[in-house]
């Protein structure tokens, strides 16, 4: 598994267990006070370390390889998945999969940024970075959950939408800027989840909803810290400042109520237990949606315009 810098006490730590276990094994030893002291103070380290963690820190668990991505939530949380193919303009988006789904009991429409593990894989889902006509398969979807009554959820993980020529020639800025505008008046409960990456209006395409939810060590901004870096400081060696400086992560999200929601994650990141958070993801989503589809559709529509009127209010003293 890939190893981050901060992750090294700890890892240190585990593979010194480890010995020990295998020494008690192989030789038939009673090492059990020295396992358990050994377990505690790795237990402590992690505990240390994750309750502790930096904007810049965070930002590299959201770009952890082994995070789960958009479709393990899928296998994961939902069940009876069947996915759709095509935008009706152009063709199919791989970095864009989505389709009906089971949550719970609950039918809906899932969809969202698939990234790849592997060189192949990133090829094939375009490093999580959706092109046009992946934003126009989204709203298509959106549209057959609205006519079926079925809510939305979106599963925002993408550096950006995919800068590219084609992607210019195929209008890629009207693509998103139009999400915008039909999501904002969706007759169906919409929640978007950032589960890694939230990049810029790559990001947002999918991303407004009644209930905007993050992962615990995801991060949500217009820019990259290391673009951020780039602009102000005119080096990406920065970016840990730049992190810090635009509030980028769950927790400072959620004090700015530019997010609704934090689903935690096990102690040390998704990518250590896939399952653990599949778990809590399936029941905050379950907890929104019960809310959610509760309302009326007048209620539903005026309080998601209402949430976002709010965005950027301020108070001044003259």
């Amino acid at each position: 598994m890939q190893l981050l810098e901060f992750e090294k006490p700890a890892a240190e730590i585990e593979k010194e267990l480890e010995k020990l276990r295998a020494k008690s094994a192989a030789q038939d030893l009673d090492l059990s006070d020295e396992i358990a002291t050994m377990e505690r103070k790795l237990a402590e380290t992690r505990s240390s370390i994750y309750e502790n963690l930096s904007p810049w820190q965070r930002v590299q668990i959201a770009r952890h390889t082994q995070r789960p991505f958009m479709l393990d939530y899928v296998s994961l949380a939902f069940h009876d998945f069947c996915e759709l193919h095509g935008d009706r303009h152009i063709g199919d988006d791989a970095s864009m999969p989505g389709g009906f789904a089971m949550l719970g009991d609950r039918k809906c429409v899932v969809l969202g940024h698939q990234k790849g593990r592997d060189t192949k894989e990133n090829l094939k889902r375009n490093f999580g970075s959706a092109h046009p006509e992946g934003y126009r398969k989204s709203l298509r979807l959106m549209k057959l959950a609205e006519k079926f009554s079925m809510p939305i959820i979106a599963l925002i993980d993408t550096p950006g939408a995919f800068p590219g020529i084609g992607a210019e020639e195929r209008n890629i800025a009207e693509a998103i800027a139009f999400n915008l505008r039909e999501m904002m008046l969706l007759k169906t409960p919409v929640i978007a989840v950032v589960i890694g990456e939230g990049g810029s209006g790559g990001a947002l395409g999918i991303g407004v909803a009644d209930r905007v939810v993050m992962m615990e060590n995801a991060y949500y901004s217009v820019i990259s810290p290391e673009g951020c870096a780039a602009i102000l400081w005119k080096h990406r060696k920065h970016a840990p400042e730049a992190a810090e400086a635009m509030k980028l992560v769950a927790p400072d999200l959620l004090k700015l109520k530019l997010i609704d929601d934090v689903i935690p994650e096990p102690t040390g990141g998704a990518h250590h237990d896939h399952e653990a958070t599949a778990k809590s993801f399936r029941e905050a989503l379950s907890k929104h949606l019960d809310h959610l589809c509760s309302l009326k559709t007048d209620k539903l529509l005026n309080e998601r315009y209402e949430k976002f009127r709010k965005f950027g209010e301020w108070n001044s003293e003259a």
